[in-house]
């Protein structure tokens, strides 16, 4: 048996028996953790909250078997706001799935769990324009994954890009084609102020989301290209708010 403290999100729950639920936690030291918390849906209980989505706290968190069971909850933040605005909420539901998709158990996961927390922090305390920050969102997760798109060079000839262009950003390869080696297979348009919108991000970080002029980030060709790299489709995608 063993008792150990947790900081973590909830990235999703499932109702179990009369008043247990499972969830799905993201722990920044030890990734994904499934585990019950028993009686939290009881009006009266000290885990009442625990055990909703978005919920971030240090979970103490008892193990035996393989069975994990949390037996107490400091809650931190809920981002309860997100749920008085149901486009933000969606967007919302949406960044747990993707974490949700990529996190393992008993692997390291600092950097997928700051980039969530931050995201959801702004998407719930800021009137940011939800397109940037998720776009933004999905350059640093596929950075954070491994497959961070090219955006220097042309993927095909390798020719350093210029800066007026024309780009084609090609999600086969992983990043930007020059007017040279564009094809017509399935390419998406790139603006020069996409381009530099994207390299802006991914080197000064959550600064370049901020303010950001809604067609200026190319969330579409981004939440195809990362869906692409994990091979299946968020199912929630389809919540996200329409353009």
């Amino acid at each position: 048996m063993i008792q150990t403290e947790n900081t973590a999100i909830v990235l999703r729950h499932v109702n179990y028996r009369d008043n247990d639920r499972m969830v799905t936690l993201l722990s920044p030291s030890r990734g994904r953790i499934d585990a019950i918390i028993r009686n939290c849906r009881k009006p009266k209980s000290h885990n009442l909250n625990a055990g909703e989505l978005f919920a971030l706290g240090d979970y103490m968190l008892h193990e035996n078997g393989g069975h994990v069971t949390v037996t107490s909850v400091r809650l931190i933040e809920t981002f309860y706001p997100l749920r008085s605005d149901y486009d933000r909420l969606t967007c919302g539901i949406w960044l747990l799935n993707l974490a949700e998709a990529v996190a393992e158990p008993e692997q390291e996961q600092q950097e997928l769990f700051m980039l969530l927390l931050h995201t959801l922090s702004r998407l719930t305390f800021s009137d940011q324009e939800w397109k940037p920050l998720l776009a933004g969102f999905l350059l640093h997760f596929s950075a954070c994954q491994g497959f961070k798109p090219r955006l220097n060079h042309c993927v095909f000839c390798g020719e350093k890009l210029k800066e007026e262009g024309p780009f084609f950003f090609d999600a086969e390869e992983g990043g930007i084609c020059c007017g040279a080696c564009q094809s017509r297979r399935d390419q998406t348009p790139m603006t020069p102020g996409q381009v530099r919108w994207m390299r802006n991000a991914l080197t000064t970080g959550s600064a370049a989301w901020i303010n950001t002029p809604e067609m200026t980030a190319p969330f579409t060709a981004l939440k195809d290209y990362v869906e692409r790299r994990l091979g299946r489709r968020i199912k929630s995608s389809a919540m996200l708010p329409k353009d």
